[in-house]
């Protein structure tokens, strides 16, 4: 990355930068795109059970690697500043982060699953497959945790092509793995939805082979000797944490709303759910974009922050935002066009068509919304401004989003509801990160 004089010049670093996050968060989100669609395809329990295991899996999934991208900023920051020293001895602090958080989560979650899914009335199959998807993607904690921190080191420097081309690699070997053990081909058990999670987990190995391997041999990062084994920093980890934990705490309430609304619609029985998680599973893909414009935003703020060019920073925001919105405005106009379309890709059961659809009309309301928190988010993860933010997130999904869903829901709207809350939610959200962006750029980083 260089610095950038032109609006004209901070356009094509941004694409430059964003192109490649964009399309490695669509393969990587596409190994759950393919999880849904092809345990769908095994049948309505099938898709049921995953539906489940994933809502319980996925906040705490993305708020612990939301805590290991608290390096991201930091990353950016000294690569900025060129203290490319202090860079690299902070990778291996990162990892025996991810190691240690590791151990954490498999320990808690040994004790809450059972406690989770046994309050909850789920067909016994639905059961079954939710316990099994659940322990084979455990398997997979350890190596994906590890890869969140390779892949903060390799994107920080400019390097997000590389993290492109290994998610590129992934996402074939996982589809392929889905249908040897989802549908039982080539001699392979069928497992249904629990093959989901083993071809996942396997996934995970491999793209920890191939980020090892670029780091050990590819220039620049060969000539950076990353992998001496430095005494346990715990100053740096404590960095890392007042960083990290916001973030991944931001991360953990906003996935949490919709992961726990997926555990409250199991009242409204096996359809609903799985109408609902296609929903969501699709919603998510489109995400994506505005997602990984904010991942570039927190690279390429923190990149000018870090060398004092607080004037590029800002433009850096404007730009951003106004690239998310007008994406923002063709998909939807797209979805809206074709929902019947979209709703074929998850399900060929009739029933379920029409369910799915209007629950994908519902989704379309909030990408505007994302479309503007989103970018705002990362450029004020690369200010390394995540506290405020994180107490953003818990007001305007958990005080004044769920609240808002679940009162609808019990009074005559049922699972609507819950989506006309979380657009309520996304909403208060934008409108809460733009006024501290423009509090922060004004007092703490004026464009001088």
């Amino acid at each position: 990355m260089k610095e950038q004089a032109t609006i004209t010049g901070k356009i094509k670093s941004l694409l430059t930068v964003f192109l490649p996050i964009f399309i490695a968060q669509v393969a990587f989100t596409a190994t759950g795109f393919f999880d849904t669609v092809m345990s769908g395809q095994a049948g309505e329990a099938q898709l049921a059970g995953v539906a489940v295991g994933h809502n319980i899996w996925a906040p705490v999934f993305v708020g612990m690697v939301g805590v290991i991208g608290g390096l991201t900023p930091i990353f950016a920051q000294k690569y900025g500043a060129r203290k490319m020293e202090e860079l690299s001895g902070l990778l291996m602090q990162s990892v025996y982060m991810a190691v240690l958080m590791t151990i954490f989560v498999l320990g808690v979650g040994c004790v809450l699953v059972d406690v989770i899914l046994a309050q909850m009335a789920l067909d016994a199959e639905v059961d079954r497959v939710a316990r099994g998807y659940l322990l084979a993607m455990g398997t997979g904690v350890l190596p994906i945790f590890v890869v969140s921190s390779m892949r903060n080191y390799i994107d920080a420097q400019g390097f997000t092509r590389i993290s492109m081309l290994i998610m590129l690699v992934c996402v074939p070997f996982n589809i392929f793995v889905n249908w040897l053990l989802i549908f039982g081909k080539w001699g392979f058990p069928a497992l249904g939805g629990v093959g989901a999670g083993v071809a996942s987990s396997l996934m995970y190995w491999l793209a920890l082979v191939l980020a090892v391997g670029v780091l050990r041999f590819m220039e620049p990062f060969k000539g950076q000797k990353v992998f001496r084994l430095p005494r346990c920093d715990v100053r740096a980890w404590l960095d890392e944490l007042k960083t990290g934990l916001p973030i991944g705490g931001s991360i953990f309430v906003e996935m949490s709303i919709f992961c726990l609304v997926g555990l409250l619609i199991t009242e409204y029985g096996t359809s609903v759910i799985a109408a609902h998680q296609s929903a969501i599973n699709f919603s998510s893909f489109v995400y994506m974009i505005p997602l990984s414009i904010g991942s570039a935003m927190t690279i390429l703020v923190g990149f000018e922050v870090g060398a004092g060019r607080n004037r590029d920073a800002k433009a850096y925001t404007r730009v951003g935002i106004g690239m998310a919105l007008a994406i923002a405005c063709c998909t939807a106009v797209s979805l809206m066009s074709f929902t019947r379309e979209v709703a074929y890709l998850y399900t060929s059961e009739e029933h379920l068509i029409p369910l799915l659809e209007s629950f994908l009309v519902y989704a379309v309301f909030f990408q505007v919304s994302d479309a503007v928190a989103a970018p705002i988010q990362g450029a004020l993860r690369g200010y390394k401004d995540v506290t405020v933010t994180m107490i953003m997130a818990v007001i305007a999904y958990w005080v004044i989003g769920l609240p808002v869903g679940y009162l609808l829901a019990q009074n005559g709207y049922d699972a609507y509801g819950y989506w006309i809350g979380f657009i309520t939610g996304i909403a208060v959200s934008a409108v809460l990160l733009f006024l501290r962006m423009r509090y922060l750029q004004k007092n703490k980083f004026p464009a001088v």
